[in-house]
């Protein structure tokens, strides 16, 4: 049993009987209630999506289900199609994907873990951090050196994310696939 807070996007967790695939989580904290997550289920047997809210501390059952070391391969759309070590391909419908093909491109190194349930891969969850480059980025603002500050950037994959104002484009930066967030530049 986890809590509500321990769920992952790529997590697949049962509720009323049916397994649901997290595919992104939102927690909101306040001053004196308890934390609050959101999260987005998608249904693995039906193809429905939901949204619902958990208070932090409700438990739920994660299902322990097969999980194989896969790189990406390449995208047939609506598919991305993943291959393992023995070459075998499976094929990963986009909206299982959630954040994830935000981070997803081609040539792509990066060992990502495939998720399968009676068979099919239902999701796949990315490493917890990638590089990539950034593909676009406003040049820095002169004089504005106060505090931490940050500027949106576009990476390669598509995702934009906020940066350091010391980032230029075509720099090499580290991302923390579970938050989007910035960590360093590489």
């Amino acid at each position: 049993m986890k809590t509500a807070h321990e769920i992952r996007p790529g997590n697949v967790i049962m509720l009323d009987g049916s397994p649901w695939v997290v595919q992104k989580t939102e927690t909101t904290r306040s001053g004196r209630n308890a934390a609050i997550v959101k999260m987005k289920l998608k249904n693995v047997l039906l193809d429905s999506s939901t949204e619902t809210t958990f208070k932090g501390e409700d438990k739920m059952d994660d299902i322990i289900l097969e999980r194989l070391d896969c790189t990406y391969s390449y995208f047939a759309d609506p598919m991305y199609v993943f291959m393992d070590a023995e070459y075998n391909q499976y094929d990963v419908e986009a909206g299982n994907l959630g954040d994830a093909s935000a981070y997803i491109v081609d040539g792509m190194e990066e060992v990502c873990q495939v998720t399968f349930y009676e068979g099919k891969a239902i999701s796949v969850e990315l490493p917890t951090t990638i590089v990539r480059e950034v593909t676009y980025t406003e040049p820095s603002a002169r004089g504005d050196t106060s505090g931490k500050v940050m500027k949106p950037a576009t990476v390669s994959g598509g995702a934009t994310l906020s940066v350091a104002d010391f980032v230029k484009t075509g720099d090499m930066i580290e991302i923390d696939t579970r938050t989007g967030e910035f960590k360093k530049r590489v």
